[in-house]
């Protein structure tokens, strides 16, 4: 195949996936499992038009891909927003993930006639969720929670994978390893954990120095500079024993949650980032399936992924939770939300590579379980948060058509703010309004149309105003416009 072939096909499986996506929302089918029987169609038991059957690239850029989409969610994640929930989450993503995968293990021991650290192994494999899965799903319905669940399923989903590779890696350490033992498991752990927390802390911290300090000359470096750093993170950490994943997932949310230049742009930028990595980790994935040798362990794999569902997943939420003020509904929903997606079929090529005895069985359970996951719940999540009255209506945000850019000093923030019918600034001039010095509406979207005020233009119900004030203003704005200070 000459370079033109290559790039043809890498550029018609990118299209025909994201537009493939664009169909499947409609329908709720999540996003992953559209890329990967895309892959799976070119594939070699498919068009037979891509062969591909190589684990340890798609290892590499299983790890490549998953390491931005770490950061990406990082970044997305505001922490004021997780810092209530943050117990709550943590809880999950390690006792839950333990649990889950012993509970898993044990029925594959059962089923599959595994050895206990081999059942182990294939539990801590399918033991990570995938929020990305289930909010595509929400976002193509319109559709939020109740009960902060939204913040506790995607704060879970950016730490459960830490927690799931650490198991993983660790019990094929003691499958690989002589002498190895429960003792260097649990050292393990804390080495990757806490080198983890304390090097994503630092790396956070000084990105974030870094990137308002050191002044480029051109914009565009700014994604280039960041783009170089991600890896950097992941190596860095995992070179000097921890947890890379982690490191790269903390350093995102504190960059994410600290004022640093050319902020919307970079955010952008890796959001853009983390769609990419997704389409090609799940294509690869696809590619790297032989649907004949999924379908031979069908019954097996349908036995194990009732197990997770139905039983591993719902006990492992439920003693997580324990102690939480989590309603019942609430842990149910968080339970049926536990889609899996690509980084289980990762983690599968990991015994492969391994050269683990039952290696091949494990991927293909595995491939099984995330499938027959998403094609279960993915469909009926919107219909069980109605059921069990944890839905709560998406209200969208208006795309006004200016954007607010602070710098690093900036005491500047611009809000959107709507006037109700009772809102007693409603008949009065813009003039008239007793806002404070320094701030300006700057335009208002009225029945979808946008028009710039002047200070004759009169409020009217339903106007959604986008103001620019200093930040300690925003209160005293929503006080006026909510009637609790006098106007002029």
């Amino acid at each position: 195949m000459t370079i033109s072939l290559y790039l043809f096909t890498v550029a018609t499986l990118l299209l025909i996936s994201i537009f493939s996506s664009k169909l499947g929302g409609r329908w709720g089918i999540p996003a992953l499992l559209i890329f990967l029987g895309v892959g799976m169609l070119f594939g070699s038991d498919g068009l037979n038009l891509v062969y591909f059957d190589d684990y340890e690239i798609a290892q590499s850029l299983g790890i490549i891909a998953l390491i931005y989409i770490l950061f990406s969610g990082g970044l997305d994640t505001r922490w004021k927003k997780i810092r209530p929930i943050i117990a709550t989450g943590i809880s999950l993503s390690t006792f839950g993930v333990l649990l889950s995968a012993f509970i898993v293990g044990g029925f594959a021991v059962w089923i599959l006639n595994f050895s206990i650290l081999e059942g182990v192994l294939l539990g801590a494999i399918v033991s990570s969720t995938d929020a990305a899965a289930v909010f595509s799903i929400l976002r193509s319905k319109d559709l939020g929670f109740k009960y902060r669940l939204k913040e506790v399923m995607e704060f879970e989903s950016g730490t459960n994978d830490p927690m799931a590779i650490f198991l993983t890696l660790g019990v094929i350490q003691w499958l690989t390893l002589p002498n190895y033992g429960l003792s260097d498991l649990i050292i393990l752990f804390l080495l990757q954990i806490s080198i983890g927390l304390v090097a994503g802390f630092l790396f956070g911290r000084t990105i974030t120095w870094l990137i308002n300090n050191i002044n480029l000359d051109y914009d565009g470096l700014y994604p280039v500079l960041t783009l170089a750093l991600v890896p950097l993170i992941y190596s860095a950490t995992d070179l000097l024993g921890g947890s890379g994943f982690l490191a790269v997932y903390l350093a995102g949310l504190i960059l994410g949650n600290s004022n640093f230049i050319h902020q919307r742009s970079l955010v952008n930028f890796f959001d853009g980032m983390g769609w990419l990595m997704q389409i090609a980790m799940f294509l690869t994935l696809g590619l790297l399936v032989f649907p004949n040798q999924i379908l031979a362990i069908w019954v097996e794999g349908l036995i194990i992924a009732g197990v997770l569902i139905f039983l591993a997943r719902p006990i492992s939420v439920f003693l997580s939770l324990m102690f939480s003020s989590q309603k019942a509904r609430g842990k149910f929903m968080i339970s049926w939300a536990g889609l899996r997606g690509a980084v289980p079929i990762i983690m599968a090529t990991f015994p492969l590579v391994a050269g683990i005895p039952n290696a091949e069985l494990i991927f293909s359970i595995v491939f099984f379980v995330v499938v027959t996951s998403v094609i279960i719940q993915g469909p009926t999540i919107s219909w069980m948060a109605k059921k069990l009255h944890v839905d709560s209506p998406i209200i969208p945000k208006t795309k006004f058509p200016v954007e607010f850019e602070p710098s690093v000093d900036t005491k500047s923030a611009m809000k959107e703010l709507e006037v109700e019918a009772d809102d007693p600034i409603v008949g009065h001039q813009v003039i008239d309004l007793n806002f404070p010095e320094n701030s300006l509406i700057v335009i208002i979207n009225r029945d979808g149309k946008f028009l710039v005020p002047r200070g004759t233009t009169v409020i009217q119900t339903g106007d959604k105003l986008l103001i620019l004030a200093q930040k300690g203003s925003m209160s005293d704005i929503r006080k006026i416009i909510k009637g609790n200070q006098i106007l002029e």
